[in-house]
């Protein structure tokens, strides 16, 4: 760990300012969120960058109704309506990306 020879003290609510350059060079924008880490003594900052719930990639997630999905499994659950839809309607399904149970009590 680096250290960058800036002292901050702790307000009596237990909050810190990060200086404007650091937040400049780690793109943190007012309102963004940080995870805390903490390690034996040490106190780590990270920007908080969301997760797919599905999945666990952070790249191209929006949020849904509350809940963090990246564009892969957002494309993935909008097949899986259309073949749902598809056999309500009694059409064919492509159920190649289906994975069945080979069962006998058919």
């Amino acid at each position: 760990m680096k250290s960058i020879g800036i002292v901050r003290r702790v307000d009596e609510l237990g909050r810190i300012v990060l200086p404007i350059e650091l937040r400049k060079i780690l793109n943190i924008e007012p309102k963004d969120s940080l995870e805390i880490f903490v390690d034996g003594n040490t106190i780590m900052l990270r920007k908080y960058e969301p997760e797919c719930i599905f999945c666990g990639d952070a790249s191209n997630v929006r949020s849904i109704k509350g809940k963090n999905i990246c564009s892969n499994c957002i494309k993935s659950i909008g097949g899986l309506i259309s073949e749902e839809s598809n056999l309500r309607e009694g059409k064919p399904i492509n159920n190649q990306n289906i994975d069945f149970e080979k069962s006998n009590d058919f």
